[in-house]
């Protein structure tokens, strides 16, 4: 299983949002670019970006994120605010390694289904699940989707991955519910990454043994250091050992 450790932008500066508001960020007080490099210099295969100011429309942090890209030593997985082709064919020309598509993907499906096409397994499908629905526009707006149809809709299309968060999980802080991603990735013929179950070194050990979840990101519990980073990148490594089956 890979571990992605996520470095979140708001106004040139990290921050993890609390329930997903933007409004109400908490604010790491460090350099983003020097957090990437550490990052990859302890190991990280992958660092999972996200620019909120590109996502909300207000800005967008493209200088810092190109010199994360240049000088951080390993790819980035791209996501904030791509809404056509030009836009994430923009983003993998600045050197990203995938680009992550949320919410167009809810309102324009076929934006995902070209993109995949034009950049093969290069395109990430994120998909926020909220009481039984997708959600998009950060986590505010319901969609009529169930997550199974959702995913269903893209089965055929050469994705890199598909992220999985559950935001009741997350909203409740809840260290266990593993249903949900558990059931998505024995549907998915992508490899899934689950967002918002790893907030331990025993939530990466639980979703390690899911069947299907290739990978996990990692933020808040990176930067608060309640997670060791060379800790959580050998957990992730080890091999699975074989566990008993039970009749």
């Amino acid at each position: 299983m890979i571990l992605y450790p996520t470095i979140e932008l708001q106004n040139g500066r990290c921050v993890s949002l609390f329930r997903g508001r933007m409004e109400e960020p908490q604010i790491w007080h460090v350099n983003p670019v020097e957090k990437a490099i550490e990052y990859a210099a302890a190991g990280a295969q992958w660092l999972h970006v996200t620019d909120f100011d590109a996502i909300d429309g207000t800005g967008e942090n493209t200088e810092i994120i190109d010199e994360i890209i240049r000088r951080a030593g390993a790819p980035v997985q791209l996501g904030g605010g791509f809404r056509t082709l030009q836009g994430i064919a923009e983003g993998i020309d600045r050197g990203a390694g995938r680009i992550v598509i949320g919410t167009q993907a809810v309102w324009q499906p076929d934006l995902v289904k070209q993109a995949a096409k034009a950049h093969p397994d290069q395109i990430v499908l994120a998909v926020d699940v909220y009481q039984g629905r997708v959600m998009s526009h950060g986590w505010r707006e319901p969609s009529v989707f169930d997550p199974e149809d959702f995913i269903g809709t893209f089965e055929t299309d050469p994705l890199a991955a598909i992220i999985v968060t559950d935001i009741d999980a997350d909203i409740d802080e809840a260290e266990g519910s593993l249903a949900l991603v558990t059931r998505l990735a024995s549907l998915s013929r992508s490899p899934v990454i689950a967002r918002g179950l790893a907030r331990s070194l025993d939530g990466l050990s639980q979703l390690k043994y899911v069947p299907g979840i290739a990978g996990a990101i990692m933020g808040r519990a990176l930067f608060d250091r309640s997670v060791d980073i060379d800790e959580a990148l050998a957990l992730c490594a080890a091999p699975v050992e074989p566990t008993a089956e039970f009749l």
